[in-house]
């Protein structure tokens, strides 16, 4: 199992100016071959490897200072990433999917450097990061690496002014999930109204961390295009809105951490609905508030999490798990802005994503199984909430 652990560098002026540099000279050698395979293709209809690329990288860093001044795995390491570029490129038009051609990378379009296999060091006492041509950088780690973990790369990343190290590491597979008993079920209803309904009643109310400071961005983004194109005053402001977006999604990625160990230290199976997010976010009347609550990145936490705790994640299958009654299983129909489920034909009435959440639990196959079970043994399984 791979786990990626991410720590705050705290870099010096003259080795933030190195970081820098090495970020440009790894941008212009990636779009230095992207060129030359396009050319390639364009002027004599043929194909440029990895592995010719890089037999012309050994020749060039012999005459350029800049290259010579990269580590050499870490300019490898952008060939392979023009590499892996196209290889996702031609997978996507084999699928008949709509595939963008590779483009150049701008100015800010490209943000790390990753030291594949050597080049670094982790001195834990003195909390510092050395890195080969580079030196010893000050590091912050907030939290251990597992002894037994073994870390594979290391990739410096620039997000906005602050700097970050993030390290590839490689852990022992988890106990099966099978060996775990099922006592604990809940179903998850994901919202805008509430961010989460549970089968059981509970709501969590929806932060929107966007929306909340949406005034504030569009205020400092009107700044920004008042400043003259190419002007120091308008790279400031430019930073200056960057670090708000960057807060906003810092607040929304720790909520989503906490809420998601909230759910698998407290459940043995969490059930969602499997969500089409990608296609529910072409609604230009729903997306900015889909993404603000930012579903998928919730439930992408709760399955790493659960499965380092043993915990079963189900996706079931999401159709009509608002219109049924989660009763008699008839079909009343809703508009979104019905929020009470009131069925004509058992008399339940209850809060519509309520309703929904106990619709959730209910498809899920591993629920289903340990219901069985528990009725057929007529002990152990103690099913919550039923």
């Amino acid at each position: 199992m791979k786990r990626t652990y991410q720590f705050r560098l705290y870099p010096t002026t003259p080795q933030q100016t190195t970081l820098t540099q090495w970020l440009t000279t790894c941008r212009c050698l990636y779009n230095t071959s992207l060129a030359e395979r396009k050319d390639a293709w364009h002027t004599h209809h043929q194909s440029v490897s990895y592995y010719e690329q890089a037999t012309h990288l050994k020749a060039a860093k012999k005459t350029n200072l800049f290259l010579k001044a990269v580590h050499s795995q870490v300019l490898q390491d952008v060939l392979r990433r023009l590499d892996k570029t196209f290889s996702h490129f031609f997978r996507r038009i084999k699928k008949g999917e709509n595939a963008g051609y590779p483009r150049f990378k701008g100015k800010y379009r490209y943000d790390s450097f990753t030291y594949p296999q050597s080049g670094f060091g982790l001195e834990k006492k003195n909390k510092k990061l050395c890195l080969s041509k580079i030196g010893s950088i000050t590091i912050k780690l907030h939290r251990p690496i597992p002894a037994e973990g073994v870390i594979k790369t290391c990739t410096i990343k620039r997000n906005v002014d602050h700097w970050y190290a993030c390290f590839a590491v490689e852990l022992p597979d988890p106990a099966p999930r099978s060996q775990r008993e099922i006592k604990k079920a809940i179903g998850v209803d994901v919202g805008l109204k509430s961010l989460l309904t549970l089968n059981n009643g509970e709501t969590i109310d929806n932060p929107r961390w966007f929306r909340n400071s949406e005034k504030k961005v569009a205020k400092e983004q009107r700044r920004k295009d008042r400043k003259v194109k190419g002007s120091n005053n308008r790279y400031k402001q430019n930073t200056k809105v960057a670090q708000l977006h960057r807060k906003i999604r810092n607040q929304r990625k720790d909520f989503h951490h906490k809420i998601s160990r909230k759910l698998v230290d407290s459940y043995d199976l969490i059930v969602y609905e499997n969500l089409k997010i990608t296609n529910m976010v072409k609604n230009p009347h729903l997306a900015k508030s889909i993404s603000d609550a930012g579903w998928g990145q919730l439930m992408c936490f709760t399955e790493y999490k659960a499965a380092e705790a043993g915990t079963f994640v189900e996706y079931v299958n999401a159709y009509n798990t608002t219109q049924l009654c989660s009763r008699c299983g008839k079909i009343v129909p809703k508009t979104l802005a019905t929020r009470i489920h009131s069925c004509p034909y058992c008399g339940l009435e209850l809060a519509r994503d309520h309703n929904s959440a106990i619709t959730i639990l209910a498809r899920s196959t591993y629920y289903v199984a340990s219901r069985s079970l528990s009725s057929s043994s007529g002990q152990g399984l103690s099913i919550e909430p039923v």
